[in-house]
């Protein structure tokens, strides 16, 4: 097993890892364990009762978080001549067609998010082994591939805190829901709109528990398990920003 750091341990102290936590108490735990010397991000780690090999148990989605997620995005758009111009004025920071994918092909991925018209696919399909790994291969399910004229909307929402989730091979989902500086109330916020993105996003052929496990930790702090009823029923609406 791996040594932890006298900080992590005395973190992981203020953890009952014998408890399901509400998930308003869960961040607030949280909130008390992140101390590093930076801004830690909050994730939330989903082990899913989901079999990936099977193609009708994928889970996969976008939300637009309502406090964002507390980084800067970097947005690159693979559009036609009109797309581009239409993506410059919304403020996408890489923009172009062939010339961008030779440059990724060459290694280059310093950026976020990838978005793209469907007139480009014949330009970004053969980017799939490099963007694919890094889950940033434009798709219709994540709302990725869209006509020129929705390209202001998605690179607007991208801005404000659009991330996507898509569960893995070994069953797991990971998303960040914002900063440890937040207030507690906006991640409580963030986290709901996830949830109920999950939620909805139920394989209908499923059989059995959907979720089975929740559990929410900062960049270099201990995770907290939460009460996994409790964070399904979360609604955004309801909870006080």
């Amino acid at each position: 097993m791996p040594k932890h750091s006298k900080r992590f341990a005395a973190l992981q102290g203020k953890v009952d890892n014998n408890k399901n936590y509400a998930p308003d108490e869960a961040l607030g735990v949280i909130k008390e364990c992140a101390n590093a010397k930076f801004d830690e991000t909050v994730e939330v780690h989903l082990r899913m009762g989901v079999d990936p090999r099977h193609a009708d148990q994928q889970v996969r989605g976008v939300v637009t978080l309502p406090n964002g997620t507390g980084r800067t995005v970097r947005i690159l758009v693979f559009a036609n001549p009109e797309g581009q111009t239409l993506a410059r004025e919304a403020g996408a920071d890489f923009v172009g067609a062939e010339n961008l994918a030779d440059e990724i092909m060459k290694g280059w991925t310093d950026f976020d998010v990838v978005l793209a018209t469907p007139d480009m696919m014949r330009v970004v399909g053969r980017l799939g082994k490099v963007l694919g790994p890094r889950g940033l291969m434009p798709s219709p399910k994540t709302g990725t591939i869209i006509p020129a004229e929705e390209l202001p909307r998605v690179i607007n929402e991208s801005r404000l805190g659009r991330v996507e989730f898509r569960v893995d091979k070994t069953s797991n989902i990971h998303v960040p829901i914002g900063k440890a500086s937040f207030p507690q109330e906006k991640l409580l916020q963030n986290f709901a709109a996830l949830m109920e993105a999950l939620v909805a996003a139920k394989p209908t052929t499923l059989k059995g528990n959907y979720i089975h496990r929740v559990t929410l930790a900062s960049t270099m702090g201990p995770g907290v398990k939460a009460d996994i009823a409790a964070a399904s029923a979360l609604k955004s609406a309801e909870v006080a920003a």
